[in-house]
């Protein structure tokens, strides 16, 4: 299993105390804001197993996301295969945090250690991001990590019924384009 490290923040595997803490993250109605429902502990033990056999079996995934001088965990991030039902296909990355630790640049920096993964150990040659039309604050890291949206890839997302959340929008990056914003 890979784990990642950047200058703040370690990209690791889930462990049993993180469990509530992200059941907590996802009962939180304001972390939660731009999904259709906050999910009740079962449903939260249940996404980090899926999270685990994905690490085992793939080597890379949503990983546990740390800050590494207080070992404080703050939430998730990574990749992984869009589900088959969506409008388009690739590899998404992604991100979660802690309203705690909103605001401090993390999941950018932590957005840029899963792209170069994804870019120089897979050799992806793009990489995706999807959020509903109405969370601005992660259209702006989806930004800060140099990707781009074409309004006509917007998107109703078949899983979300209608109203306010169900319009999407895809950011998208392609290798050259990241190699060529990180020689700038």
């Amino acid at each position: 299993m890979s784990e990642l490290r950047t200058e703040r923040l370690l990209l690791r595997e889930w462990r049993e105390s993180d469990l509530g803490p992200w059941a907590a993250m996802n009962a939180d109605p304001e972390v939660r804001a731009h999904f259709p429902e906050v999910l009740t502990p079962e449903q939260s033990a249940a996404s980090v197993a899926g999270f685990q056999a994905d690490l085992a079996h793939r080597g890379w995934g949503w990983w546990a996301l740390e800050v590494r001088a207080t070992g404080e965990f703050i939430g998730f991030t990574g990749l992984d295969p869009v589900d088959e039902h969506m409008p388009f296909t690739g590899v998404e990355a992604g991100w979660r945090l802690a309203r705690s630790a909103w605001g401090h640049g993390y999941a950018t920096e932590a957005g840029e250690a899963a792209l170069s993964f994804g870019f120089t150990t897979l050799g992806l040659p793009e990489i995706l991001a999807v959020t509903t039309a109405t969370n601005l604050p992660s259209q702006a890291v989806m930004r800060r990590l140099g990707m781009t949206r074409d309004p006509a890839d917007d998107f109703d997302d078949p899983d979300v019924s209608d109203g306010p959340l169900r319009r999407s929008v895809l950011y998208r990056i392609s290798a050259g384009a990241w190699r060529a914003a990180e020689r700038e």
